[in-house]
């Protein structure tokens, strides 16, 4: 009987710990075990309720090592009594090995002279509940932490393995010290790496070609201006400092070598605003006012009438700039703008460089004989066969498991498809992390523990954005995060979707939070490409220590979400276009489920909005007022079917739409004609028209993709994200995201070579923009990417093959 006892137990007591105020012993099967094992740490069971013992020990079968802590008036015996037991006992207890003794010593604390017990979590000695790791022997978790921060994880698995050996402990500690997580699931031969290098430069190498004609053609043209042979120009360099970006003063584009500067006021002009000013062009931009929405209520915003005073009235960010023709001198010269334009006006803009002599021209030599002494690799092949992941044209997007992208020829039709301009699907992600966790409220905890005291004092409120009002507001961190998994909502119950964008609120998110940095690059699929830190096939990484380099992330992004569409202040990122690649990775999600009695108020509000709706619609008709920029069409609005009524409960979080790079004119003219549909900032129809997908003003709901289908025969790639799903995006697709669960998601940009020309063509679209325009500033600096990415791939090469070669 007493065999199979044991052979029925979990484990077997080895080594307890003795505290006058805990007894700490290990798992336990039944009430005859407890009896047994608090008789051996006590010294005898005369002094213990045997019964209350027999009666917890039903209840808890199996359960976790006990730790019991005396209290006055819980036992039957008086404390001096307890006191002289477990005095007694200390030197009853022979079958405590020295090393056991050791061991529980160095991972207690003492308190007033006393060893305690310290959960390894919370730091507290106070605990009446531990689990010990028969692991390593050392780490020890309360049950209330255990339940609070890993409620994956059971009683048992943490005494087996605990969270500090599992690489997954989230204590303010672990979250904040250096990382040992190895973040590169594969590691290549010296055969692969040369592969990519080859690959990265025969790519780069036109873009490279492209930068140094350009420079040629500028040499050409000041030679006219000076009337001396191009042979003959000598360009002096313009004095900037490594960790200082250079902006042309007019259109905010980067400057990354030949440029025109003012010698008096160092106003700074790039070629492109030049070539267009010489060829009596304006350069950049449009001086286009920007309007401001206004807010005409609350009561507006849910259907109903506006603000009396807030009817008729547009305010204007700032008045349209004044006017200005550029002096183009007969020599071809241009001069400095006047003091309202930024400039001096008085002086000629002169030729400067940022590069030294023939940098650009001898890379172009040393690429070109690498590229010629190097024989091609094989190119991807056309016979791969991709997973599908239902879409809503040809229906067939590439989804492999995270598994199988440790592969090369998985590589192979990553590429295939990414140079297609096709979205990538990676699933399971997150299984192949330590499963540190990404719930919101463990960051949280993590940034308001952060040892810098400007940080953590900045975290108690957060600057969230309203859906419906489409503007930020300030709210504690604490009701954002209990509304991510109980829902919020205002008075009339229309559900309240707020978000958070960026946070945390700091471009480093690797200094705050590294511990989730780490796993979060741990996750990432085709890491030659995304990996942040040392991407082979990234861009990105590919820039000097000293130069300033663009924040490509991480980001996380923490918003609401609900399953039904409701037209109106829906949990949505609005249709825009990324100027890089960028990863999303779902790393968290809570369901809010609503009651009966907000269902039914939804539904009544949503009448309320199509009565407004119609309404304004016929008045537009009536006054001839359409929005500006737009076609003067207006047609009311219709209501359709939930596009995701009918979904299964092993349905997706987030619900993504992904328009094709060639559907871009027409979906471009779609919303231009229909512009005074959509509504923006504080539920206003849009009024103001400057690029219909940078302006970021519109979502197209299930209604408006049904049109766009019916007008224009366009239809997105649509699909909807699961928990641990990596989406790939490539640059140039227009996207927009609806989230219908609350959702956390981390998000990363990466520059791939196959992808350059759209972050060229966009870069060139973002300076056309007016001035006040949001997405107007070049931020990436893509030539200066090309270039020194090139530079870095020639030298990392040719070490390389030197030391294969010696």
């Amino acid at each position: 009987m007493d065999d199979q006892k044991t052979s029925k137990r979990r484990r077997v007591s080895s080594h307890k710990f003795l505290d006058e105020n805990f007894i700490s012993c290990d798992w336990v099967d039944d009430e005859e075990d407890v009896v047994s094992s608090i008789d051996t740490v006590v010294g005898g069971t005369d002094l213990i309720d045997l019964s209350r013992i027999q009666s917890s020990a039903k209840k808890a079968k199996r359960s976790l090592k006990c730790a019991k802590r005396k209290s006055d008036g819980s036992a039957k015996h008086s404390p001096s009594n307890l006191s002289t037991s477990s005095s007694s006992s200390c030197s009853s207890i022979p079958q405590l090995d020295t090393k056991a003794e050791q061991r529980s010593v160095s991972k207690n604390t003492k308190v007033n002279g006393k060893e305690s017990i310290k959960c390894h979590q919370c730091q507290r000695t106070d605990r009446r509940i531990v689990v010990p790791c028969t692991k390593c022997d050392e780490k020890v978790y309360c049950i209330q932490c255990i339940k609070q921060w890993y409620p994956e994880l059971s009683e048992e698995e943490v005494s087996e393995v605990c969270p500090h050996c599992r690489n997954n402990c989230n204590c303010n500690l672990c979250l904040h010290s250096t990382s040992l997580l190895k973040t590169s699931k594969r590691d290549m031969n010296d055969d692969e790496k040369i592969r990519h290098l080859h690959y990265l430069i025969s790519k780069l190498f036109p873009y490279l070609q492209h930068i140094h004609q350009e420079q040629i053609e500028e040499i050409e043209m000041e030679s006219e201006i000076q009337g001396i042979p191009s042979s003959s120009v000598e360009v002096k360099r313009a004095f900037s400092y490594t960790d200082e970006r250079v902006y042309c003063n007019h259109c905010s584009t980067s400057i990354v070598d030949l440029h025109r500067s003012c010698p008096s006021c160092s106003y700074e002009l790039c070629l492109s605003c030049f070539r267009e000013i010489r060829s009596g062009q304006h350069p950049g931009g449009p001086n286009k006012r920007v309007l401001q929405y206004v807010d005409r209520g609350s009561d507006y915003m849910h259907g109903g009438n506006p603000q009396p005073e807030s009817c008729n009235t547009q305010s204007l960010d700032r008045d349209s700039e004044i006017p200005f023709e550029w002096v183009l001198n007969k020599d071809g010269s241009v001069f400095c703008p006047p003091e309202e334009m930024g400039g001096c006006g008085s002086c000629k803009l002169e030729l400067k460089c940022l590069l030294p002599e023939n940098w650009i021209s001898l890379l172009e030599e040393r690429a070109e004989k690498v590229l010629r002494e190097y024989k091609p690799v094989k190119d991807v092949s056309d016979h791969t066969t991709c997973a599908c992941e239902e879409g809503s044209k040809d229906k067939c997007l590439y989804c492999p498991d995270s598994k199988d992208t440790l592969n090369e020829e998985e590589l192979l039709h990553f590429q295939k498809h990414w140079a297609k301009g096709e979205p990538v699907i990676v699933r399971n992600v997150l299984e192949h992390t330590s499963g540190l966790s990404w719930e919101p409220m463990v960051m949280w905890r993590a940034l308001c523990e952060n040892t810098d005291s400007q940080i953590s004092s900045r975290m108690s409120d957060v600057k969230a954005i309203d859906c419906l009002a489409g503007c930020e507001v300030e709210i504690s961190t604490r009701k954002f995060f209990k509304g991510y998994t109980e829902g919020r909502r205002y008075d009339n119950y229309w559900p309240e979707m707020l978000k958070l964008k960026d946070w945390p609120p700091s471009d480093s998110f690797e200094d705050f939070l590294p511990r989730h940095c780490d796993e979060f690059i741990r996750a990432l699929p085709f890491q030659e490409y995304t990996d942040t830190r040392a991407g082979f096939l990234n861009l990105a990484v590919k820039l000097p220590a000293a130069v300033i380099k663009p924040d490509m992330g991480p980001k996380t992004y923490v918003a609401y979400g609900v399953k039904d569409e409701l037209g109106r202040g829906d949990s949505v990122t609005k249709l825009h276009c990324d100027m890089s690649d960028a990863v999303n990775i779902l790393t968290h999600t809570a369901e809010v489920d609503l009651c009966e009695e907000q269902c039914q108020a939804i539904e009544l509000l949503k009448e309320k909005h199509k009565s407004q709706d119609e309404e304004e619609s016929r008045a537009r008709r009536e006054n001839g007022s359409p929005c500006k920029s737009g076609s003067g069409n207006d047609t009311s609005f219709s209501y359709h079917k939930n596009e995701t009524q009918g979904r299964s409960e092993n349905s997706g979080a987030a619900l993504w739409d992904i328009f094709r790079r060639e559907d871009v004119p027409k979906l471009k003219e779609y919303l231009v004609q229909h512009a005074s549909e959509f509504r923006h900032t504080y539920c206003c129809p849009v009024n103001q028209v400057i690029h219909p997908v940078h302006d970021q003003t519109f979502y197209l709901t299930s209604e408006h993709k049904l049109k766009l289908k019916e007008e224009y025969g366009l239809e997105p790639w649509t699909f909807e994200q699961k928990l641990g799903e990596a989406v790939f995006i490539p640059a140039g697709c227009p996207h927009q995201v609806r989230n219908l669960k609350s959702c956390t998601k981390v998000a990363a940009d990466f520059v791939s070579p196959e992808n350059l020309h759209e972050c060229l063509r966009l870069t060139e679209e973002f300076r056309k923009l007016p001035r006040e325009h949001r997405a107007r500033e070049d931020k990436l600096e893509i030539k200066k990417m090309i270039l020194h990415a090139v530079d870095k791939a020639v030298e990392d090469l040719q070490e390389l093959t030197s030391r294969i070669e010696s």
